[in-house]
């Protein structure tokens, strides 16, 4: 499982999905600078997010409140990962988002569409995704 872990004990617990390395890097950067309490754990890949949401259904380990995801990857399609939890149902507690640079309206009424929760704008603003997780 790929995973990069940046773990607080009783936390809301997030699983960020990005290709792009800095995008995390920056996530983990204002989780930290801002003492943001929430466990965040980050995948550069939408498949190694799905392996390690398999893992812990099979463990019987806790899922994440939420996960937000890149809306343009170029081997993995953030929407996809979204319609593939919404078809799910062990996974329909967690609270599906899409973090992306597009502003555009389309992009947003895709994401929805596809059954995210939310669409924010990048970069993530972990706080305002938190409130959106009550």
């Amino acid at each position: 499982m790929e995973a990069r872990w940046f773990e607080r004990i009783n936390m809301p617990t997030i699983f960020y999905v990005d290709d792009n390395g800095d995008d995390l890097f920056y996530a983990d950067y204002v989780r930290k600078k801002q003492q943001i309490d929430v466990t965040l754990l980050c995948f550069s890949k939408a498949e190694s997010a799905m392996q390690a949401l398999e893992e812990a259904c099979v463990k019987g380990e806790g899922l994440p409140d939420a996960l937000i995801v890149d809306l343009y990857m170029p081997l993995d399609s953030g929407l996809d990962l979204i319609a593939r939890l919404r078809a799910d149902s062990r996974f329909s507690r967690i609270r599906l988002g899409v973090c992306t640079g597009s502003d555009a309206e389309e992009d947003r009424r895709r994401a929805l569409a596809a059954g995210a929760d939310f669409y924010a704008e990048k970069p993530i603003d972990l706080p305002a995704v938190i409130a959106q997780m009550s």
